[in-house]
């Protein structure tokens, strides 16, 4: 064997023992782990495994590029009048579905958009990146707004939609007020920043108030259940 290809041969192997400890390190580095991701994801994890067929790298890059991609974002605080606002809104939104339950879910499919804007989520038509972002920091809540956001959507092939009657609007106007919710909460970053401007006690009471639409206290959503008209 000659000088030349026992040189080659070194260097080869050198460069491929090189490249195996650089991804191994960075597999020990890397917090974007598969089991950090399915612990962080949870069902949005298996929602994205079940999207791409079981494979589970591929499923794992995508949420790994989701959180390089949105991670850093920081919740906007709201102050206690947009809160109060806002689930004003969603109340009165619940209230008409009982005479008009495709509106009322349209515009609880807009109101989750903009509180989300609200937070610092991205707003205007770009509802797929607004989604990602989502999944990112509420990964437990994101599908009751692709939910309500989908079941609007007319049909590809223009037949009727499955779960498109007033059940299948009910419930997803029921699994969207989770996220809903969530992002009405305020955050621990938006609870520093209170701190930070010196708000005292009497504005985390105000926000735990009971917000009213018209004068009215907050209805339960199961008293519209089977008073609901089909759209």
């Amino acid at each position: 064997m000659s000088t030349g290809l026992i040189i080659a041969l070194i260097v080869i192997v050198a460069a491929v023992v090189l490249v195996a400890a650089a991804l191994t390190l960075r597999a020990r580095r890397d917090p974007h782990g598969g089991r950090n991701l399915k612990r962080r994801f949870g069902p949005e994890y298996e929602r994205t495994l079940a999207r791409h067929g079981g494979d589970a790298k591929a499923a794992e890059r995508e949420l790994a590029a989701r959180v390089e991609r949105h991670g850093a974002l920081r919740e906007r605080p709201l102050t206690a009048g947009e809160r109060e606002r806002f689930e004003a809104r969603w109340t009165a939104a619940q209230e008409r579905f009982v005479d008009a339950p495709r509106e009322a879910v349209a515009e609880a499919d807009r109101l989750i958009a903009e509180l989300a804007a609200a937070r610092g989520y991205p707003d205007g038509d770009r509802h797929d990146e607004r989604i990602e972002a989502l999944s990112v920091h509420h990964p437990h809540h994101v599908h009751g707004y692709r939910r309500v956001h989908s079941v609007l959507q007319p049909p590809a092939d223009g037949a009727a939609g499955a779960g498109a009657g007033t059940e299948g609007l009910r419930a997803a106007m029921v699994e969207a007020r989770a996220l809903f919710e969530a992002l009405l909460s305020p955050s621990r970053d938006s609870g520093r920043h209170r701190a930070a401007l010196g708000e005292g006690r009497r504005t985390d009471a105000s926000d735990r108030a009971p917000a009213r639409s018209g004068g009215r206290p907050h209805l339960a959503w199961g008293l519209h259940r089977r008073q609901a008209k089909e759209s």
